[in-house]
């Protein structure tokens, strides 16, 4: 089995959309990751916030990268977003995304992101889980 960061480097090599999104790592470990994004002008709506889909689609990489963090392929097959609150161009988020349980075929997992600078502040709150298949990453 790959180490939790060789997964999450072999998934980013071919993984477009979270390069184009402009995710660092901060935190790679086994059930856990915590990844930076910076707002830019063209991750906006039309009311001057952040996309919800934008939103959406860095809690879902947190959540893949971390459910993957085990060495097994996983994909998400459901998720639920709450928007607390608006992000909007230049704030740096932080994706935290931590596994609730992990099974034999399906795991569960949450993630919040929060501006950088205020990490008791969430701004967007995703519950997702993941198939488990049997393949391994790499």
């Amino acid at each position: 089995m790959p180490s939790p960061r060789s997964a999450y480097d072999q998934m980013m090599e071919k993984d477009y959309a979270s390069q184009w999104l402009g995710l660092e790592s901060v935190l790679i470990e086994e059930g856990h990751c915590q990844l930076r994004m910076v707002v830019r002008k063209e991750m906006l709506n039309g009311f001057g916030i952040l996309h919800g889909g934008i939103a959406y689609a860095l809690a879902d990489s947190a959540l893949a990268f971390a459910a993957n963090s085990y060495g097994r392929l996983s994909v998400t097959i459901q998720g639920s977003i709450n928007f607390a609150q608006s992000a909007r161009e230049g704030d740096v988020l932080i994706a935290d995304a931590r596994v609730l349980q992990m099974g034999h075929r399906t795991g569960d997992i949450d993630v919040n992101i929060y501006l950088d600078e205020h990490p008791a502040e969430v701004y967007y709150r995703l519950r997702g889980t993941v198939y488990r298949s049997s393949k391994t990453i790499g």
